[in-house]
């Protein structure tokens, strides 16, 4: 099978729910990082084969054909065609494999992978609260669903939080692990580890180029104050994601492309796994997903330099460091979603843009990354640095 390269990987800076961002449609967000790949890759837009863009809320101003919506705001000429997906949370990761994938067939030489979300705009679960609130259907689940799993919902807070009793992850250890995640992106952002990836938005009040989210001031004494989300359990605001406005994406080229373009490629791909698992305990599957792409990918966790597991909440990344025995000084080395935000279709393309970066500028080769995702699915993806 043939090879597929990132030659290009970049991301806005996380905007908080009505921050820096929330003047700036979505459309116009996603084609800021695909003319920023034009850019940086020096590659004519018009030999890109398609765009390929992760959402979750398809609503609103992130509705009819978003991802052609995004290229026809962008440099990109009216000729490149474009599509939208959605797999939940890893909606862009999911985009990168498809990508990829179309790459490696044979069947296209340069795709785009990306992923945009205005959680200020599109308010995340509008897209079928404001059909309930019409009075319009019965909602994403069938009563035979529901019926199935014994469940009147699926709610990701419950299945946060069975996780963290599951894993006996206490509030002080998940207020903990948040805690690390607010000082290691502050740790990032002052020492300038971001500054390649991220692309600046000129916004109505200036040039917006810094995560919003991050706490610098962050404290135990401050998260302990905050009210648990279910009564009488663990998992809270402060030791879970932030809503987020933000865009990124990835450049994604055959071997044959590199050479014809005299590209310089970032990173190979060495394994992509998707897997699915119980709906209802949902936010457990990176764990056997990343078990299953480290067995096709022949490789073990040693072989792994750099882990970013996305931190929904902080029960995932420490129940999947339990489960799985890795080292978690190797894991969100830069801080992850609970300070940097997450910007639920754009984080996929975000955390792998992260990733190779981090790869890079500390000279080490493989790099993971895993996705929980609504409806109980995982993608799993394993990166060369080059």
């Amino acid at each position: 099978m043939a090879e597929a390269f990132i030659v290009q990987a970049v991301r806005t800076a996380g905007g908080k729910r009505n921050g820096a961002l929330a003047g700036t449609h979505p459309a116009d967000l996603g084609a800021a990082v695909l003319d920023a790949l034009v850019d940086r890759s020096g590659i004519d837009p018009a030999v890109i084969e398609d765009v390929i863009v992760g959402c979750v809320t398809q609503a609103g101003e992130q509705s009819f054909a978003f991802g052609r919506n995004m290229v026809l705001a962008s440099c990109l000429p009216m000729s490149v065609p474009a599509v939208t997906v959605d797999r939940q949370c890893g909606s862009s990761q999911q985009a990168l494999h498809f990508a990829l994938q179309a790459v490696m067939s044979g069947t296209q030489d340069v795709v785009i992978a990306a992923g945009a979300e205005s959680m200020t705009r599109v308010p995340m679960g509008s897209n079928f609260r404001l059909h309930a609130k019409a009075g319009i259907g019965e909602g994403p689940w069938s009563r035979k669903i529901l019926e199935r799993y014994g469940v009147d919902e699926f709610n990701q807070f419950v299945s946060a939080q069975a996780i963290a009793d599951k894993y006996g992850l206490d509030r002080q250890t998940m207020d903990e692990y948040a805690l690390l995640s607010h000082r290691r992106a502050a740790q990032a952002i002052q020492a300038g580890a971001f500054r390649q990836e991220i692309v600046p938005i000129q916004c109505e009040n200036g040039v917006f180029d810094q995560d919003e989210g991050v706490r610098v001031d962050a404290s135990l004494e401050a998260m302990s104050l905050i009210r648990p989300i279910l009564e009488g359990g663990s998992v809270t605001a402060a030791n879970a994601s932030q809503m987020t406005d933000g865009a990124s994406g990835i450049l994604v080229v055959s071997e044959a492309a590199v050479r014809r373009f005299n590209l310089a490629p970032l990173a190979r791909i060495r394994n992509l796994t998707v897997t699915a698992g119980d709906p209802v305990l949902m936010l457990e599957e990176p764990i056997p997903a990343t078990r299953k792409a480290l067995a096709r990918a022949g490789m073990t966790l040693d072989d792994i330099d750099l882990f970013e597991v996305n931190e929904a909440f902080a029960a995932i990344p420490l129940a999947w460091l339990a489960a799985l025995g890795a080292d978690p000084e190797k894991l969100n080395v830069h801080g992850g979603a609970i300070a940097l935000g997450h910007p639920l279709g754009a984080t996929g393309a975000k955390l792998m843009t992260t990733l190779i970066h981090a790869l890079r500028s500390r000279g080490l080769r493989y790099g993971l990354q895993a996705m929980c995702e609504g409806g109980g699915t995982a993608n799993v993806t394993i990166v060369e640095a080059l």
